[in-house]
């Protein structure tokens, strides 16, 4: 394929690529479908900010079970050499 060729190539896949999102930003139909892209973009940047709490949450208990367990132990370490 020479330059030429090329060239013609990106040109007209440009040319569709404008035409699609002048089509999405101007019909009914493109903006409906823009809305709905919207809404479950949304949703799944709300789960994955629940999801992100829920860890949190763990993790901190998880992280305080192990300070009572390191505690405990330092306890029961500490009752041996007295």
């Amino acid at each position: 394929m020479n330059d030429q060729s090329k060239f013609i190539a990106g040109l007209l896949l440009g040319a569709a690529a404008g035409a699609a999102l002048a089509y999405l930003l101007t019909s009914d139909k493109g903006k409906e479908l823009v809305s709905e892209f919207k809404s479950a973009a949304a949703a799944a940047g709300e789960d994955v900010k629940a999801t992100a709490q829920q860890l949190e949450t763990e993790l901190n208990e998880a992280v305080e079970k192990g300070r009572q367990w390191a505690s405990d132990l330092q306890s029961k370490a500490n009752s041996f050499t007295s």
